[in-house]
């Protein structure tokens, strides 16, 4: 019997945008897989929405907790062999899904042309990752990502002025929806898990202790493994466009 292929085995390197609300969201939601990613040669881009300007010491200026936050991220993705790191510099918790930012996110994916876009679920108020309520952030850049997704980003009908800017239709080919509480894909992602580690070890400014933070982090092992062999997974749900 063949050995079913996993559900990213592309044949040919393919274009990843990952559009997320803050510094710290692609390592925590997805961190092991983009890491899987870019050891495979795909090409991994961050655009994220705010510089997490309010994530931090009460007793620092949101200026100064953006100044280390954009470096925090620049460090972690570095680590994980990410190409390039953008922030839009929105106000950190004050994230509307309103049409402005929706025609800014159907700008960003045309002009990227992105293979595969991955966001996370604007549907997810109670996570099990570790904390009781999801940010109101990381569901109004989920929702805002993918209401650009479809219909808009892929028909000139929507937003035509773009088509002006020189910004022609574009859908990416397929969309990977993580912290999702309705996964339909899942990734062993055991081989890449150290690197995701190191990569979150970067945001100083939000883990705390780093050996108890990484204590925690090794206890997320699945439940059919043990400490001493553990084995890590990442869930998702994808949707596809394109056969």
């Amino acid at each position: 019997m063949e050995t079913p292929q996993p559900p990213d085995s592309w044949p040919i390197p393919q274009k990843i945008l990952v559009l997320l609300a803050h510094p710290d969201d692609p390592e925590f939601f997805c961190g092991a897989t983009l890491a899987r990613w870019a050891r495979l040669g795909h090409e991994i881009h961050y655009i994220l929405l705010t510089c997490g300007d309010k994530g931090g010491d009460l007793n620092t200026t949101p200026s100064d907790l953006c100044t280390s936050r954009q470096t925090e991220q620049e460090n972690a993705a570095r680590v994980l062999g990410v190409r390039s790191v953008r922030f839009l510099n929105l106000e950190d918790g004050y994230l509307v899904p309103s049409l402005e930012l929706r025609r800014e996110m159907v700008r960003i994916i045309r002009r990227e042309k992105p293979d595969i876009l991955v966001t996370c679920d604007p549907t997810n108020l109670y996570p099990s990752s570790g904390y009781g309520l999801n940010h109101p952030d990381h569901r109004a850049a989920g929702q805002v990502v993918l209401d650009a997704v479809f219909p808009a980003a892929g028909n000139p009908h929507f937003f035509p002025e773009l088509l002006h800017e020189g910004f022609e239709p574009h859908t990416p080919r397929e969309v990977w929806v993580s912290l999702t509480a309705q996964p339909n894909v899942t990734l062993d992602v055991t081989d890449t898990w150290e690197i995701k580690l190191q990569a979150l070890k970067e945001h100083k400014s939000q883990i705390g202790d780093p050996a108890e933070f990484e204590k925690r982090m090794r206890a997320r092992h699945t439940e059919d493994s043990t400490e001493e062999a553990p084995r890590y997974e990442e869930r998702f749900h994808v949707i596809k466009f394109h056969a």
